[in-house]
């Protein structure tokens, strides 16, 4: 017998709840990767319902169906070429005339639709109520109400997606819009009649008169008259309407929306406003706002290092606990010390690493699953604006603290190529989770928290000096800010778990073998006498500018592949972890090295994720002048720190 399968896919704009109720779907038959010849993640999973092994996609979160960004053209193409069996199409209740705007787009695709009617809770209690039968009847696609945080009707929408998949239902109702716009939509219809392509020919009319520049590339190899006729067109509405074809056509749809809106939501005024509007008022007020940001950050790294720091030390105490078991299995030879070699690196991982990325990413998670990270963009617009961009940069700004490779695929968010090119450079320069195991494991630990979080200070500084360099450098100026501010909401806990697990797996795939290698060639190296050599050859670096031990020149290069592998190696090469009690690595020498690893490029997977968002010769520009900053300014802070204590 057959196996029955079904594709689903879930589409609607970012913050409705699309990832919580894809989690709750697949649960952890889920896999992320990338869609093919894309740098955007591509999120699927399996689950069994009904007899059915169903597949769900979960589309980039995107505003329209336009091809302005590369998640609006992966979800159109995905929709109207791969055809999943059908659509749900995930909205806000909360801001249902928004989102609607996006369901008609998905109506004008043709595309089997259910509607998941998500957050209806933060609906009611904004005094909103929705009439569901009756937008169902407005819409002709069946309507779910959700609460996906809760598990709310997810089981009826699954239900009523299969049931439209059986069918392959499409909407009877044509979104109409003015009776000029039509005209001219009807005209272009007729001449599309006959024309394979795998958009609807309503749809294909409709994105012509908008001026879509995929669809007419495509279409001007099929029949260039019907793009030369709809130019025409588009021109004649223009000069009736004084307005550009897109704008009258985006308006109108507006305007439908608006309509369904109206008519099935009944508005019931709330006594007194509710928490969560006193709440962004208050994180967004122009004093206010700032002092709770700023607590806010500090408490951030405060909690990342305390907890960090008393599992690290926990974690070193239990395993160094092994090494005379270990030596007395494998014997005090060259294998035993090879193996404990490779050993003490894993340990190195798990005690320096792990301690410190774990609490930082669930955290972050944290703060961009409650809506706040938006809040901080909004508050950092100004200051922003200085070096060239606008607040939404900050978001993957804030994102490279956890990782550079996301933020830097993040800053496609920004509008133009010139921001996207200022936006990566300055991110690159973001301490990632791997650079703050460096400055709390190393500065933070034997130097002080206040010292940690000065070099934090130190670091916005040279960015907001670099950035500022870019600025000018690059000729332009900067976009206003448009971003979407979601209300504010309790995390879903499993979310946030279940996104912190996902980049933790990601951390020991890549880091670990890394690591093993890594700590294996340098035990290999010592054997057949190649440390001192390479040491000395960077020695005018490392000793003569920096300041630093002879060996630490080995680290750094481990550093390009992952920023901890420069502490962790360390560790490996002086056979403790206690750095506090090796020769010649005071407390200037534990800045100095730092400063350097935190400024010079992250590591290989950014620089591979640099190269795919801005080529290999502008990434290759960034790499190199990033290298030569961090020995140069490190150079100039050891003679500073030696300065200072010989003054005093």
């Amino acid at each position: 017998m057959a196996e029955k399968r079904l594709r689903i896919a879930l589409a609607g704009n970012a913050n409705v709840g699309k990832s919580v109720i894809f989690n709750y779907l697949t649960g952890l038959h889920q896999h992320i990767g990338n869609w093919p010849g894309k740098t955007v993640e591509k999120a699927e999973g399996t689950l069994h319902f009904k007899g059915y092994t169903i597949d769900i996609i979960d589309l980039p979160g995107i505003y329209s169906l336009s091809t302005y960004s590369i998640e609006e053209q992966i979800s159109r193409r995905y929709i109207a070429v791969e055809k999943p069996d059908v659509v749900i199409n995930v909205v806000d209740a909360s801001v249902l005339e928004r989102n609607l705007y996006f369901t008609l787009q998905l109506m004008e695709l043709g595309a089997p639709l259910v509607l998941a009617l998500n957050q209806i809770d933060i609906a009611k209690r904004k005094g909103i109520e929705i009439d569901v039968e009756k937008l169902e009847k407005l819409l002709g696609i069946p309507v779910v109400p959700t609460v996906a945080i809760k598990g709310i009707g997810i089981f009826k929408l699954l239900e009523r997606a299969v049931e439209v998949a059986e069918k392959r239902e499409t909407s009877k109702i044509v979104v109409k819009f003015g009776k000029e716009v039509e005209d001219k939509i009807a005209k272009l219809v007729k001449m599309l009649e006959g024309i394979r392509y795998w958009y609807p020919p309503r749809y294909v009319a409709i994105k012509l008169l908008e001026g879509d520049e995929e669809i007419e590339k495509e279409m001007e190899q099929l029949n260039p008259e019907v793009v030369a006729t709809a130019k025409k067109i588009s021109k004649e509405i223009e000069k009736l309407h004084g307005h550009s074809c897109s704008t009258v056509i985006t308006a109108e749809r507006y305007e439908i929306a608006g309509c369904i809106a109206r008519e099935v939501q009944r508005l019931v005024s709330p006594i007194k406003p509710r928490f969560e509007e006193r709440l962004h008022n208050l994180t967004t007020h122009k004093i206010a706002g700032y002092a709770i940001m700023a607590f806010s950050l500090l408490a951030i790294f405060y909690s990342v290092f305390t907890i960090g720091g008393c599992v690290s030390d926990f974690l070193n105490e239990l395993f160094y606990t092994t090494e005379p078991l270990f030596y007395k299995f494998l014997g005090a030879g060259t294998v035993g010390k090879l193996m404990w070699s490779v050993m003490e690196g894993v340990i190195a991982g798990i005690t320096i690493a792990m301690p410190y990325i774990v609490p930082f990413y669930i955290i972050l998670y944290f703060l961009e699953d409650s809506g706040y990270l938006s809040r901080i963009a909004f508050l950092m617009d100004n200051i922003m604006h200085k070096i060239g961009l606008h607040g939404k940069a900050f978001i993957p700004l804030i994102l490279g603290y956890g990782c550079n490779v996301p933020a830097c695929l993040g800053c496609r968010i920004m509008e133009t190529e010139r921001e996207r090119l200022l936006a990566v450079f300055v991110t690159t320069l973001v301490p990632c989770a791997a650079r703050t195991v460096i400055i709390l494991g190393l500065v933070g630990k034997y130097l002080g928290i206040e010292c940690a979080l000065a070099l934090y200070i130190f670091n916005l500084a040279i960015i907001f000096i670099l950035g500022r360099l870019a600025f000018k450098a690059l000729p332009g100026e900067p976009t206003a800010l448009i971003m979407e501010m979601h209300d504010y909401r309790w995390p879903h806990l499993k979310t946030v778990l279940k996104q912190t697990l996902f980049r933790l797996l990601e951390f020991t795939k890549i880091a670990f073998p890394l690591i093993i290698l890594g700590s294996f060639a340098i035990k290999l190296m010592e054997v057949f006498g190649l440390l001192e050599p390479i040491a000395l050859a960077l020695s005018p670096i490392t000793v003569t500018w920096l300041g630093l031990p002879l060996i630490t020149g080995i680290t750094l290069i481990f550093g390009v592949l992952r920023k901890e592998l420069t502490l962790i190696m360390l560790a490996t090469l002086l056979g403790t972890t206690n750095f506090a009690k090796v020769p010649g690595f005071g407390p200037i020498q534990m800045v100095v090295f730092t400063i350097v690893t935190m400024f010079y490029i992250p590591c290989i997977s950014t620089i591979a994720a640099l190269i795919k968002e801005i080529g290999w010769k502008k990434a290759l520009l960034i790499t190199i002048f990033e290298v030569i900053f961090a020995i140069t300014i490190g150079g100039i802070a050891y003679r500073i720190l030696i300065s200072i204590l010989t003054f005093k």
